[in-house]
């Protein structure tokens, strides 16, 4: 894509949803970490669902201690990989409570020495609470940018590198955002639904599905 193009894809999907923001639910920023965290290999739909118990209850990372791994497993059982997931989270709260005072720091060198935090995961938080300009590029933002062409990578951290790169100013705090949920509901995997595409004459994928498919 040409400068113009990119500017002009980020300025429809803003016209169409001028305040985008994340669909996982959360109360404050060290919920948020806990959600992203959780959200790996999982729908934020699934997550919700485990979440809203939880953060009844935990609303910090020394009552997610009090309540333990156990008790922190029946919480989340409903979700992929739940039993490394709850170590993980009962681990980063314990380095947030001795190291960091109970509260989430706002620098990625330090989110990601949290157990469970990579790269994606601090990204979010960084953009969705800090309000940085940053580029968690998961399954769906890897997928949106090599077939449009708007970001082309062999890796998240390549395809972050282009973004970074290439957006422009007035879209780069809700970027994400965009991509993802265009990615989540029309540039679907197995059948991205071009007709209903916003920005389908500027996307160079080839095998374009233009108009509705007959139901068989």
């Amino acid at each position: 894509m040409t400068r113009d193009q990119i500017f002009e894809f980020f300025r429809r999907l803003a016209e169409d949803n001028p305040e985008p923001e994340t669909e996982l639910e959360y109360g404050n920023c060290y919920q948020l970490v806990v959600a992203v965290a959780l959200s790996a290999q999982a729908t934020d739909v699934g997550v919700n669902k485990a979440t809203r118990a939880l953060f009844a209850k935990v609303q910090t990372p020394q009552q997610m201690l009090d309540l333990g791994e156990e008790g922190l497993r029946e919480h989340i059982k409903t979700i992929g990989l739940f039993n490394s997931k709850a170590k993980n989270v009962i681990a980063l709260s314990q380095l947030l409570v001795d190291e960091y005072g109970g509260a989430v720091p706002d620098r990625r060198e330090d989110l990601i020495r949290l157990p469970g935090v990579g790269r994606k995961t601090a990204n979010v938080v960084l953009n969705c609470w800090f309000g940085q300009e940053t580029f968690a590029v998961d399954t769906h933002i890897f997928r949106v940018g090599n077939r449009t062409g708007l970001a082309k990578g062999k890796t998240p951290e390549q395809v972050e590198a282009k973004l970074e790169k290439r957006v422009p100013a007035p879209f780069r705090l809700g970027a994400h955002h965009w991509l993802i949920l265009h990615g989540r509901y029309v540039c679907k995997a197995r059948a991205p639904e071009c007709w209903r595409c916003k920005v389908a004459d500027l996307c160079s994928y080839r095998k374009k599905l233009l108009e509705v498919p007959k139901r068989r």
